[in-house]
């Protein structure tokens, strides 16, 4: 079979099954694992390099209003390498191919390659995205195992949160120009790490903030992961956040439980890695009993203005 994945998290959970030596097509963004770095790029993305992150906070609200993607389909690279099964998604409407167009460019492809959503929005329903590419790929019987894998992490992360006595006030942004709370399957990540999620709501979009919605919060923890960001050009952005009236005076920041991780590979991409998502949080509510993943990058923000590597 041959395999094009138009989500960085549907290509990760293709590899996870398995199926790395089928993929034969991915996006811009897939990089994990890094075999697929080297694969033809089947996607082009519309955001310059150079936008800050309001201007594609700007950019992302016209495509929206527009019913636009932010992504295109690159036609000549998926007419060579005519795939037999396209992975996609219709969840968030800016933030992949379009459906229509990915319909598109495959009725003009010979065989007719057989196209599936995902379309996640709790943990649990990571497990049923598994599950249907194992199903289209034949690999049912792997599936499983790897379910079963994830499942064991995640009961682990709760039977130690279940032991905490008090939990803490935690605010997870997804962005920071407009601040963003989280959404989808982030306020459920919070819950089961031990934390109690004070802006974003469980199966629902994240959505637009105001700072003073930030600051009336009081979070113990704060998360920042924005989406699509890794940490350096998260940091690009944390210099804003000493003008914020009343930011220094949180408890997270006084108590120096304001992080930074990489929103990019954490957090954004419903696949396996949500389970590192899950154990990254549990690790900052609960440092002495969670241990972070290996590989998983962490900045602390204390009150003042220098940062420390925690």
């Amino acid at each position: 079979m041959r395999i094009v994945s138009l989500l960085p998290s549907a290509t990760e959970i293709i590899c996870s099954l398995g199926l790395q030596d089928q993929l034969v097509g991915v996006t811009h963004e897939c990089d994990y694992p890094p075999i697929v770095r080297t694969l033809p790029k089947v996607t082009n993305t519309l955001i310059p390099d150079s936008a800050s992150s309001l201007e594609i906070d700007q950019l992302v609200r016209k495509r929206l209003k527009g019913r636009n993607a932010l992504y295109t389909l690159n036609t000549d690279v998926l007419q060579t390498l005519q795939p037999d099964l396209i992975v996609t998604q219709t969840l968030c409407d800016v933030c992949a191919v379009s459906a229509d167009e990915v319909q598109s460019a495959a009725c003009s492809l010979p065989g007719s390659p057989t196209i599936i959503n995902l379309e996640p929005e709790r943990l649990s329903e990571i497990y049923d995205a598994i599950r249907q590419v194992a199903e289209a790929t034949d690999t049912q019987r792997t599936a499983e195992h790897v379910i079963e894998e994830l499942m064991f992490r995640v009961n682990a992360v709760v039977e130690r949160s279940n032991q905490l006595k008090i939990k803490p006030r935690v605010a997870l942004l997804e962005w920071l120009n407009p601040p963003f709370s989280c959404g989808h399957w982030n306020p459920e990540l919070v819950r089961l790490a031990g934390g109690i999620e004070v802006l974003g709501k469980e199966g629902q979009r994240s959505r637009t903030l105001t700072w003073s919605e930030v600051i009336e919060s009081q979070p113990e923890v704060v998360l920042i992961a924005c989406c699509g960001f890794n940490i350096g050009r998260t940091l690009e952005d944390i210099s804003g956040l000493q003008s914020v009236d009343g930011w220094k005076e949180l408890p997270a920041v006084e108590a120096g439980r304001a992080y930074v991780t990489d929103g990019s590979q954490y957090f954004s991409r419903p696949g396996p890695r949500l389970v590192d998502s899950l154990e990254i949080l549990a690790h900052l509510i609960q440092p002495e009993s969670s241990p972070l993943p290996e590989g998983a990058p962490i900045v602390g923000l204390p009150a003042q203005k220098e940062s420390s590597l925690h």
